[in-house]
């Protein structure tokens, strides 16, 4: 620890190894920045265990007890409360100098205890909001509100859920985006012979639309019968199959750790992620990091992370025509000897050694008032 080091509380309803999704991986990537700043992080979460306290690559971690929420989830109330009171108490029991929740409801506890001493509290919202997603469990748009209203800065991963946390919860957000691990991904290994595309996106998400990018593929594979598509092997070992049935496609399974994940970046040619809805888009930052050009949607957040020709391509609508043809150029232009350099360079805006410095300018701001 260095003079002035700060304390700050992390707030959120699950953490490693339970749950590994990409706001836990936030979580994990800016505790990581923080510790390397000398400053002493700590995380307050849950999961269906016994309470416990450890300390874990630097980061302090209390996982509460998290009572079941069967009931509530037949009510169809919203996701993460039950825990909610138990991290209450252990943020009002604890030294922290401020509260950090990556969660609404965690917010709930967050801005509580804000508003007993006097410190500071933030939200993270990880998602885009709007009146479908908003409206989909009982209380989650008051829940919301108050989280919102209650915490004394509220950020964003893009401009695009900043402009919709404006129209659709009147409120204005800072925008910080998730940064990638630079030296974990990283160009280098050797590309596959063939034209290979990679799609690292959850297939059971129906808003990453892999059965589009499947269509795609075959319809790609008619002017480039030698393609490749790379897809995560899902759980269930019938949708496993169904995915693997058509020619050329491959099923892949690097987990959760980043050299395994970066490893089929380097293999791929370029890189798909066909969703609608996503916040930012980590998925093609890391292949950018990687020096392999991506193919996205022209929805969301994915033409803040596509911004420039140089990296990647963009489609609209929902035609496997339409992402043929973005396939068809982005293989074209990795093999362009410079887009491996431009894509690196892309990459580079969006470290996680940035993200963890704009939070701590906004973690000293907030303390300064």
């Amino acid at each position: 620890m260095t003079d002035g080091a700060l304390r700050p509380a992390l707030l959120a309803p699950s953490f490693f190894p339970e749950v590994r999704r990409g706001g836990e991986r936030i979580v994990r990537e800016l505790a990581d920045e923080l510790v390397a700043h000398g400053h002493r992080p700590w995380l307050i979460t849950s999961h269906p265990g016994r309470p416990s306290h450890t300390v874990e690559d630097g980061l302090e971690v209390t996982r509460n007890w998290r009572p079941p929420a069967g009931r509530l989830r037949r009510r169809e109330v919203e996701d993460h409360l039950t825990h909610v009171p138990l991290s209450y108490l252990t943020l009002v029991r604890g030294q922290a100098a401020l509260s950090h929740a990556t969660y609404p409801t965690d917010a709930l506890a967050s801005t509580r205890w804000s508003a007993r001493t006097g410190r500071p509290s933030i939200l993270t919202y990880l998602g885009v909001p709007h009146r479908r997603g908003i409206a989909t469990r009982r209380h989650r748009a008051e829940i919301l509100l108050r989280a919102v209203r209650g915490s004394d800065a509220v950020t964003v991963l893009s401009r695009t859920a900043a402009d919709a946390m404006r129209r659709w919860v009147g409120a204005e957000a800072r925008v910080i985006h998730p940064g990638v691990k630079l030296d974990a991904f990283a160009p280098g290994g050797v590309r596959d012979e063939v034209p290979t595309i990679a799609c690292l996106a959850d297939p059971t998400a129906e808003n990453k639309r892999v059965p589009l990018l499947v269509e795609a593929f075959l319809r790609l594979r008619r002017d480039r019968p030698d393609a490749r598509l790379l897809l995560m092997r899902p759980d269930d070992p019938v949708l496993a199959a169904r995915l693997a049935a058509p020619d050329g496609v491959e099923l892949v399974s690097p987990g959760w750790r980043p050299e395994a994940v970066a490893e089929v970046y380097r293999r791929a040619w370029i890189t798909a992620l066909p969703s609608w809805g996503e916040s930012f888009g980590i998925v093609l930052v890391e292949s950018l990091a990687c020096g392999t050009p991506v193919v996205g949607s022209d929805l969301g957040a994915i033409p803040e992370v596509v911004d420039s020709e140089s990296v990647g391509r963009l489609f609209s609508g929902d035609s496997p025509e339409a992402v043929a043809r973005a396939l068809a150029e982005a293989l074209e232009l990795a093999a362009d000897p410079g887009t491996a350099t431009a894509c690196r360079a892309h990459a580079e805006r969006f470290s996680t050694q940035r993200m963890g410095e704009e939070y701590l300018a906004l973690y000293r701001e907030l303390l300064e008032r």
